[in-house]
């Protein structure tokens, strides 16, 4: 069961960290801070791989920035696994990323799921998403920032 306790030491919870660390990380965990991103969307293979649990409403983690510091406590307000398919333009929107069309948003999301690096993270150098691809479509607010 993940922690909900409001005082509870930010060490203490799991980490988000949004993509891999670097700029695009940076770029996202800023529009976390600015209150821009409120949404992301993951791989459930990746969960699976991980042995990461589901996220689920009232789930708090630690959003970590490129140096694996936290910089916000971030709290689940809803999750859903869905095909790839079914993401729509709110979810999309809601990203932060400034996209203006789910199909804007998939090409994206797309790029990145078929980097090398995530393939290599998969274990899957011919990695490829489609139509069907489960993904968790993952709702969040900011409930404590770390830094100024």
């Amino acid at each position: 069961m993940q922690p909900t306790d409001p005082h509870q030491d930010v060490q203490d919870l799991p980490p988000l960290g949004l993509a891999f660390p670097g700029p695009l990380r940076d770029t996202l965990v800023a529009a976390v801070l600015a209150g821009e991103k409120t949404s992301t969307t993951g791989l459930l293979v990746e969960y699976e791989l991980e042995g990461e649990p589901l996220p689920r409403p009232g789930n708090r983690y630690a959003l970590i920035d490129s140096d694996d510091r936290p910089v916000a406590v971030v709290e689940t307000t809803g999750a859903q696994v869905m095909p790839l398919a079914e993401i729509d333009l709110r979810h999309a929107l809601d990203e932060g990323e400034g996209y203006t069309s789910v199909a804007e948003w998939r090409v994206e999301h797309e790029k990145f799921w078929h980097s090398p690096e995530m393939r290599a993270a998969l274990g899957d150098p011919e990695f490829t998403v489609a139509d069907t691809t489960q993904v968790v479509a993952e709702r969040f607010r900011v409930v404590a920032r770390l830094t100024d």
